[in-house]
């Protein structure tokens, strides 16, 4: 992997939702994070999982495991978890964004589960908080939930109508318009081209640079109009034009894969022997990071010899699932010190 300077990401304990007693109202502070529980209407509908089954049958939940979910999302893998968790263990859940954490506070209230707000790539420093020096299992689920898709204060979706934001936390760096309004052409270009696989890269970053200069370019409608009219689209073409330069924006203010890479070099050390690691992608630049790293990483013994795919099935049901990718790795006897 590639040597990135190492960056400092903020966790906060917010919420423990311990599986019984369920009290209507009860907060207190132990340990430094804040107990909440809350009697809620198990009917609420909630972000459906990819891949539920898959997820179930590599990690094996059983009762007293600590089990990681590093992105909380919809709460959907982590409801999967923890019900199956008995009361000794729990799923420590973790997500950036401020949303999926209130969320959960309400859709995970009465199970087995411990929610951070925190970089999963910050995962040792939570788990130091917990005094947990290794766990039995960690998730990444490295795509956008259906809740995030539906803000549209920023702008996940091509139908909101607000400013391009694209901040998982939107309390944290700079939103996508606002990075298009600064960088330079050649910078957007390669931008684009780098975490977006976009071939008319340059394309679309001359014609930015060229409306802005008339006007600030702000909104979601307009710059993903203004891609459209960059990118030729094919009759057999299934997504949107406007997807790999939204998809190159997102991982840029959020940092994607930077998160990503850090991540891969630090869970391996908290995950007991045998303990697994597994992550679900969406595109090409996760998966290969992901697969490089299984591959290389001594503490690291693949368990997919190839990416597990979502059913016919289950992408008739959830059409998000289809471009999902599961890898899954067990944690060998090999020490960092030893590779």
């Amino acid at each position: 992997m590639k040597n990135r300077p190492h960056v400092k990401y903020r966790h906060s304990f917010i919420r423990s939702a311990p599986c019984f007693p369920p009290v209507p109202t009860c907060s207190q502070k132990t340990g430094g994070y804040y107990t909440h529980v809350h009697f809620i209407d198990p009917s609420l509908p909630i972000h459906v999982p990819v891949l539920p089954q898959e997820i179930l049958s590599w990690l094996a939940p059983r009762p007293g495991m600590i089990l990681v979910d590093g992105t909380l999302g919809g709460g959907g893998h982590t409801r999967l978890l923890a019900e199956k968790l008995g009361n000794e263990g729990y799923v420590l859940a973790m997500d950036r964004d401020p949303a999926a954490l209130a969320a959960a506070e309400k859709n995970l209230a009465g199970l087995p589960v411990k929610i951070a707000q925190s970089n999963f790539c910050d995962l040792a420093g939570v788990l130091d908080e917990l005094n947990v020096p290794a766990v039995d299992g960690v998730l990444l689920d490295l795509g956008l939930s259906s809740d995030q898709l539906a803000d549209e204060s920023r702008g996940f979706s091509f139908d909101a109508c607000g400013e391009l934001d694209l901040r998982f936390n939107p309390d944290e760096g700079e939103p996508a318009w606002r990075l298009l309004a600064r960088l330079e052409e050649r910078e957007i270009a390669d931008l684009i081209y780098q975490f977006g696989e976009e071939r008319f890269s340059r394309r679309i970053a001359r014609r930015i640079v060229e409306a802005r200069a008339e006007a600030p370019l702000k909104s979601v409608q307009e710059i993903a109009a203004l891609v459209r009219r960059c990118v030729p689209r094919s009759p057999k073409e299934r997504i949107d034009p406007a997807t790999r330069t939204f998809q190159a924006l997102r991982i840029a203010v959020n940092r994607e894969l930077e998160s990503l890479e850090l991540a891969l070099a630090r869970i391996p050390d908290r995950l007991k022997p045998g303990g697994r690691l597994a992550i679900i992608s969406f595109h090409s630049l996760d998966d290969r990071l992901v697969k490089e790293a299984f591959r290389n990483d001594l503490r690291l013994e693949p368990l997919t010899k190839k990416p597990i795919i979502a059913s016919d099935e289950e992408t008739a049901r959830n059409p998000r699932a289809r471009s999902a990718k599961l890898r899954v790795a067990a944690r060998t006897g090999v020490k960092s010190t030893e590779y």
